[in-house]
C-alpha cells in the first residue's frame, strides 16, 4: 500500500471542495472518499488503487432512508447494505432490492458496505486485481489479459476488444430494474443521473466506469413510487450458496391485468460489463400472457447479442434459465 494523506469531512460541501481541490492541485493525483471501505481498502492493499489522499465521509448526514413526497424512496449514500435490506418500506414495496442486497457478500460486509460504495464497486476480474498482468481497466493501453486468459466469470454482454470484465454488484442490478436515479454533487452543483446513464460501457476507455468526475460525491439514490400491483424478484446463480459473486442473476418487476403483462422491467447481473437492463426482454413481455413460452421468448431476446469468450459460453444458457425462473416466480406468487 502506498502512503496517503487522510482527512475527515463533516459536511458534504467540505468533502466536495476537498476532493475537487486536491484533484486539481496535484497533477495525476487520485483522491478517494471512503465510507465502509469494503472495496477501496482491498484494492489499496493490492496497489490497484493508489490514492494520494483519502477522505473519510462517514460523518456526513447521508445515512437515512426516507419516503419522498410522490411516494417514492430516498436512500442516503451512507445507508449500510444490511440496514437497507431490512428496511420495512424496501421489503414491502421494493422486495427485489432487499433480496439482491441479502444475496450479496456476507453479513459482516453488509454491515459495513454502503449504498454509494456499492454503486462504485469495481470488477472482480483477476487480471484487474493483479498488477503483474496487463489490464486496460487498470492501465489503459496495456491490453486485456482476460480475452485470451481466464474468462469463465467475465461478461458476455456489452464487451469490447479492450475489456470483457463483468460488473460484480447485486444491488445495482436491482436498482436498474427499479429505474433508480443517482444524485451526485460536485464542484459545479448537483445533478441527477438515471442509473441507465450512470454506468459506462467499456468501449475503448474501460478505465472509465461511471460518469463520476473528480470531487464528485454521491449523496443519495431515489426510487420512483412502486407500480400498483407489481411484484418483483431477484434470483442469483453462483458457484456456492453464500459469499460469492453471480455467474448470472436476474432482477424482474412485473405487473399484469387478467394474466396479461402490462408493466415489465428486466435487468441481468453477472453477464454484463455493467448492470444490464434489457429493453428487448421487456418489449417481448408487454401485452403478452404470463406464460413460460412468453418468458422463454423474453429470455432469448435478452441474450440475443451475447458474445461469449472461450470459457464462459455456458453463461448464455445459464442467464436464460435464470431469467425464465425469476419471471415464473414473480408470475406465480
Amino acid at each position: 500500500m502506498e502512503p496517503f494523506a487522510f482527512s475527515r469531512a463533516t459536511d458534504p460541501a467540505q468533502a466536495i471542495k476537498a476532493g475537487a481541490s486536491a484533484s486539481t492541485a496535484q497533477q495525476g493525483a487520485e483522491v478517494r472518499f471512503v465510507a465502509g471501505g469494503t472495496t477501496l481498502i482491498d484494492l489499496m492493499k493490492l496497489d490497484v488503487e493508489r490514492p494520494s489522499r483519502v477522505i473519510d465521509i462517514n460523518h456526513l448526514p447521508l445515512a437515512e432512508v426516507e419516503r419522498t413526497s410522490d411516494g417514492g424512496l430516498k436512500i442516503g449514500a451512507l445507508v449500510r447494505n444490511s440496514d437497507l435490506a431490512n428496511n420495512a418500506d424496501v421489503q414491502r414495496d421494493y422486495a427485489v432490492l432487499s433480496q439482491a442486497l441479502l444475496a450479496g457478500a456476507s453479513g459482516q460486509l453488509r454491515n459495513m458496505a454502503t449504498t454509494g460504495g456499492n454503486l462504485l464497486q469495481r470488477t472482480r476480474c483477476v487480471y484487474f486485481r493483479d498488477t503483474a498482468t496487463p489490464c486496460n481497466k487498470r492501465e489503459p493501453g496495456s491490453g486485456c489479459s482476460a480475452i485470451d486468459g481466464f474468462n469463465r466469470t467475465m461478461a458476455v454482454l456489452g464487451t469490447s476488444e479492450h475489456c470483457i470484465a463483468s460488473n460484480p454488484s447485486d444491488m445495482n442490478v436491482a436498482l436498474t430494474a427499479l429505474q433508480a436515479t443517482i444524485v451526485i454533487r460536485g464542484a459545479n452543483g448537483e445533478r441527477k443521473v438515471p442509473i441507465g446513464e450512470f454506468f459506462l460501457l467499456p468501449g475503448d476507455t474501460p478505465d472509465r466506469e461511471t460518469v463520476m468526475q473528480p470531487g464528485d460525491l454521491i449523496t443519495h439514490v431515489t426510487l420512483p413510487p412502486p407500480k400498483a400491483d407489481a411484484r418483483s424478484h431477484y434470483l442469483k446463480l453462483r458457484d456456492r450458496a453464500s459469499y460469492e459473486f453471480a455467474l448470472a442473476s436476474a432482477a424482474v418487476v412485473l405487473a399484469s391485468d387478467g394474466g396479461t403483462i402490462r408493466h415489465a422491467r428486466v435487468a441481468l447481473g453477472g453477464v454484463g460489463t455493467r448492470p444490464w437492463r434489457s429493453p428487448e426482454a421487456e418489449q417481448a413481455l408487454l401485452g403478452k400472457p404470463a406464460t413460460r413460452q412468453t418468458f422463454a421468448a423474453a429470455a432469448d431476446a435478452a441474450l440475443r447479442d451475447a458474445k461469449p469468450q472461450s470459457q464462459n459460453a455456458f453463461k448464455v444458457e445459464l442467464a436464460r434459465r435464470c431469467l425464465i425462473s425469476a419471471l415464473t416466480t414473480v408470475a406465480t406468487t
